[in-house]
């Protein structure tokens, strides 16, 4: 995919080798010392979402609207389905094999998307129409993330305010009030960037497993026969005595898995091996001991802490204290969605599904850290709102479960594809992902009831942010049809320059092109129009690949044309931002003297009328046309300086 100020081309080349390395983005190894610095960081980012669980998890279980009678078989039934969950959906699928499945170290729906559509062959219509399929659930996972990254900032600070009300009821009122205070304030951290926040964040997180494992590991010494759960057979047992019922409280259950899908989203923060290494060490045994602590006093106490048995461990003015920890907690499980929305976003403007957003990259040393404003704006207000209306965590959660194992369900078919595409036998493939889409159905089955809930709000959320990119994509694949076959090839033009001999002035004119075949219209119009030409003529191209990066030395190429005019192409990964000074000063060490910073830039700015004869729908075309009024200037998006730029407007219908 190519990028311009007008449209991008055709699909890419086809992508470099994946990298299997265990660092950020596919580097090697890292020391101990930074793997233990890593680690650390990926507790606050990676883990904070699926280490809040247990806040809410093992309380609408047993709620007394829609969830079990906590006796004794029940509760060793429900924490079997936890422990169980936690191995097999977060330990299982996600921490051993889906974080195998790295697009050159990045994470996520949408880099397993590229990983896999840009390697499937597309020989025939039925494989052509097998990555149609693909490419559609792949953007609406993305989609649905979008959802859980607005659902999961809500529920996770509400819930840990709401545990004041077990100390003192006369603290109701101020609940929401307090939430929407904290959720400000984590979006207006954001601009930080996730270097910094994980540094403020990872031994916050620290501090709330060690907390969460001191609370529960007393119950069970109390009551050493809540280590039973661990036993299969107690799941088994109680879907048998529940039947239906007992397959719907699974809608309950998944609340303890979520965060597993923006583990694998914010991979390319950290990297894989710390990631594992934070899991094992760390939080799987800290969530076990608390969840199973958590049974304990269900055992023991009964009705007394249905309504709220997490902050049921504590007693007294330990509660104070834990509210704390919890409310910082589920700031830091925020982060998790949070990032990962940017990481998604970027890599969806760079692969043609977005408009041109501004990407802020806040560290100076990892590529895949990075600040959106806009989608930070966005998701502010969407989280706001939803506290504001639902204003009870028990009331989100029926909203909660959809986002997650929608696009839990999608990973797994992805993942299916890329297995085949490694070569794994058939069976091998079939009877792993069979595992996981069980899991991943089950879970989702007994979320479908909840869509009257407020199960509708990521649901709709989601078809919004599809229905934006898939227009955003035909739109472009449009316009770049029209700009195409207004394209003069390079050879005529240059013919023409050659006969004609205009007059040449002093400097280096650069125009941005989509076809490095060919003459671009505003250069076209600028010649028409002007009569003239710059002694030194670029053409320049910015292609996109399906890889995060592109390593340095295949950024670029240069190719001189004769009659003054060169065509440099410049390549980058998806996930990565577009930078044309630096492009053109590496261009010195290709053979072309240039200065980025005296050139002109010639852009087209497009007027899009929406009374073309083009295949789009009517109200795509005008929302088509709203997008492209309101994306980043391409001057900004590619980093041009403004006062070197000359815009040719030009009227094109859709």
């Amino acid at each position: 995919m190519s990028h311009d100020a007008s449209s991008p081309l055709p699909p890419p080349p086809e992508p470099l080798a994946v990298a299997h390395g265990e660092g950020p983005h596919g580097h090697a190894s890292p020391a101990s010392g930074a793997l233990a610095a890593l680690a650390l960081g990926a507790l606050g980012v990676v883990y904070g979402d699926i280490g809040t669980s247990p806040l809410y998890a093992v309380k609408e279980c047993f709620a007394p609207v829609h969830g079990v009678a906590p006796t004794v078989e029940n509760v060793l039934g429900v924490l079997s389905l936890i422990v169980w969950s936690l191995i097999l959906v977060v330990a299982v699928k996600y921490v051993s094999f889906i974080l195998r499945a790295d697009n050159q170290g990045e994470g996520g729906v949408l880099a397993l998307l590229a990983l896999v559509t840009s390697r499937q062959e597309m020989a025939d219509r039925s494989r052509s129409r097998s990555r149609a399929a693909l490419v559609v659930l792949g953007l609406f996972g993305a989609a649905l993330l979008y959802g859980d990254g607005v659902i999961t900032p809500a529920i996770s600070v509400l819930s840990a305010v709401e545990g004041l009300e077990v100390a003192t009821t006369r603290v109701h009122h101020f609940i929401v009030p307090i939430t929407v205070v904290i959720l400000v304030g984590l979006f207006l951290m954001q601009k930080r960037g996730t270097a910094g926040i994980g540094a403020i964040f990872g031994p916050a997180t620290l501090v709330w497993f060690i907390s969460i494992a001191a609370a529960g590991l007393p119950w069970i010494f109390r009551r050493p026969d809540v280590l039973g759960a661990i036993n299969p057979i107690h799941a088994v047992r109680f879907f048998q005595e529940h039947h239906m019922h007992g397959f719907l409280l699974l809608g309950s259950v998944v609340l303890c898995i979520t965060g597993g899908e923006a583990l694998y989203a914010d991979m390319g923060h950290f990297g894989r091996k710390p990631i594992r290494w934070a899991w094992y060490a760390v939080v799987f045994p800290a969530l076990i001991i608390n969840y199973l602590g958590q049974g304990a006093v269900l055992i023991e106490r009964g009705e007394a802490v249905r309504g709220n048995p997490f902050f049921g461990l504590l007693e007294g003015w330990l509660v104070y204290p834990m509210v704390a920890v919890a409310t910082v907690a589920t700031v830091v499980a925020s982060q998790a969605l949070i990032s990962g929305a940017f990481s998604i976003t970027q890599q969806a403007v760079q692969l043609g599904y977005c408009p041109r957003v501004t990407i802020v990259h806040t560290s100076g040393s990892a590529e895949g850290q990075i600040y959106i404003p806009e989608v930070n704006r966005i998701l502010m207000v969407a989280c706001i709102t939803l506290v504001l209306v639902f204003k009870e965590s028990s009331a989100l959660a029926a909203a909660y479960g959809i986002a997650v194992t929608g696009t839990m369900s999608i990973t797994s078919v992805l993942f299916y594809q890329l297995t085949r595409q490694w070569g794994w036998a058939m069976w091998k493939s079939v009877s792993l992902v069979a595992l996981f889409l069980a899991l991943d159905l089950s879970f989702l089955g007994a979320n479908i009831v909840k869509i009257t809930e407020g199960g509708w709000f990521p649901l709709v959320m989601a078809a919004a942010v599809f229905i934006v990119m898939t227009t955003w994509k035909k739109g472009r694949r449009t316009l770049g049809s029209h700009i195409i076959a207004n394209t003069l090839p390079t050879e005529l033009f240059l013919s023409d320059v050659q006969n004609t001999q205009p007059h040449r002035v002093k400097g280096t004119a650069v125009f941005m092109t989509s076809n490095p075949d060919g003459a671009p219209p505003v250069l076209l119009h600028h010649f028409k129009h002007n009569k003239v030409l710059h002694e030194q003529v670029i053409l320049l191209s910015v292609q996109t690949r399906h890889v995060p990066e592109v390593p340095p030395a295949q950024r670029l190429s240069v190719r001189e044309l004769g009659q003054g005019f060169w065509q440099v192409t410049a390549t980058y990964g998806f996930m990565e931002t577009p930078n044309v000074i630096e492009s053109l000063t590496l261009c010195n060490q290709r053979g072309l003297p240039v200065d980025p910073l005296t050139a002109s830039f010639y852009l087209g700015r497009e007027t899009l009328l929406t009374t073309g004869r083009s295949s789009m729908a009517q109200w795509r075309k005008v929302l088509f046309s709203i997008l492209s009024r309101n994306a980043r200037p391409a001057n900004m998006f590619f980093n041009i300086p403004p006062n070197r730029v000359v815009e040719l407007g030009t009227q094109i219908e859709l």
